[in-house]
């Protein structure tokens, strides 16, 4: 609550308000006296009047321009005291040109808050030592010279810790910034761990479930359907595992959680995908051969991955080189070839060793969970081919 309140004062446009409001009241407290025949405001009521309001209302804008609003108030009790002589001057605009003085401390800046006091300060002294030769008390120069410095100086020191405050704040909006950006590191590194044990682990175990699900299935002899119903189970559970694993890996690693929510890449994106390599350095041609169809989603995606991931391979080691990607409908599966003219990975034509760490390793377990194979070799004049076939389930569109 405090500090709602605290703030709610800092408002320019609170302050500006306030300033108004005491500005009017200054002014009609003064004008009054004069309209009524107080005679410290000097005659006739008319100059009484004009020096009333030029004393009091230029403190509605002495934040804004405190100089400016000083010079008029000093000017303004030069010519009451003048005016008034040899009675007491009124006192409002001593008061206003205190406050304004404060102003001038606590608002001016730059050059104008180091030499423009002084100035004023300079100015006031022929007015207080006019005073007294006008037979007005001289006992009241040196308090009103200390009140003016006192104001002067309380606005310098407000204006010293207002700027501190400042700068804490920004120090501490920018500790609170590194703090959330500190915690989004943590969070994100965590993600990235938890993404990696898992698809080290388990991942990699499920698939191999599948792939020996897949391998007991064909060595089975003689009928035993529920042998081979276990087994079919066991390798269409076991996908859907997987699949459904790297989502939410997809999701973990993920620095943006609406990313991660759009919809997977498949094999109708491949125009996109190639359109990149081709940005990037190679040029790539695409064939579609035999009807497109719709895929199940997780052998869309494994498709998708291995055309992406031969491409990087090719874009990586195949040097100046073209690179052909053909996609093959077929009844009950679908082929892939990504061929390049390059010079292969190791930089010998034909070299036929693979792509180095575990491109190949990745795309030959993306394919070996379908139940499909994956042959990568370079040929003998040179280049690097990677076929792949993905059986289609039995219940997808022939």
């Amino acid at each position: 609550m405090r500090w709602r309140v605290e703030n709610w004062l800092r408002n320019p446009r609170v302050q500006g308000t306030g300033d108004v409001l005491l500005a009017l009241f200054m002014a009609a407290s003064s004008v009054a006296p004069v309209l009524a025949g107080d005679l410290s405001w000097g005659k006739p009521k008319a100059l009484g009047v004009t020096l009333a309001l030029l004393s009091t209302l230029p403190v509605a804008w002495r934040a804004r321009w405190p100089l400016t609003a000083f010079a008029i108030v000093l000017g303004a009790n030069a010519g009451c005291i003048y005016a008034a002589a040899p009675r007491q001057a009124a006192f409002q605009p001593f008061v206003a040109l205190v406050l304004t003085a404060y102003s001038v401390g606590s608002r001016a800046e730059g050059r104008r808050a180091l030499w423009g006091p002084p100035l004023l300060l300079a100015a006031s002294v022929p007015v207080f030592v006019a005073a007294t030769l006008h037979g007005q008390d001289s006992g009241n120069i040196i308090p009103s010279l200390v009140w003016l410095v006192a104001g002067w100086a309380t606005g310098r020191t407000v204006r010293s810790w207002r700027h501190k405050n400042m700068a804490l704040e920004a120090a501490n909006r920018e500790l609170a910034e590194q703090r959330e950006l500190r915690a989004q590191a943590a969070v994100a590194v965590e993600r990235g761990r938890i993404a990696r044990e898992l698809h080290d682990v388990v991942a990699h175990n499920v698939s191999m479930i599948v792939v020996q699900a897949g391998a007991a299935a064909r060595v089975l002899h003689g009928d035993q359907p529920d042998v081979r119903n276990a087994l079919d189970v066991i390798a269409a559970t076991g996908r859907e595992t997987v699949d459904e694993m790297r989502t939410l890996l997809g999701v973990l690693r993920s620095d943006d959680g609406q990313a991660a929510l759009k919809p997977q890449p498949g094999l109708a994106d491949l125009e996109q995908l190639i359109g990149g390599v081709r940005e990037a350095g190679l040029p790539v041609t695409l064939r579609i051969e035999g009807g497109a169809r719709p895929l199940p989603p997780a052998l869309d995606l494994s498709a998708f991955r291995i055309v992406q991931e031969a491409l990087t391979n090719a874009l990586k080691h195949a040097g100046a080189a073209r690179a052909e990607v053909t996609v093959r409908y077929e009844d009950g599966q679908v082929s892939l070839e990504i061929a390049d003219s390059g010079h292969g990975p190791d930089g010998g034509p034909g070299s036929g060793q693979g792509c180095p760490g575990h491109g190949l390793v990745g795309m030959r377990e993306r394919a070996a969970m379908f139940g499909g194979e994956l042959e990568a070799a370079g040929g003998d004049g040179g280049g690097f081919t990677v076929r792949a076939r993905l059986p289609l389930p039995a219940q997808a569109p022939a």
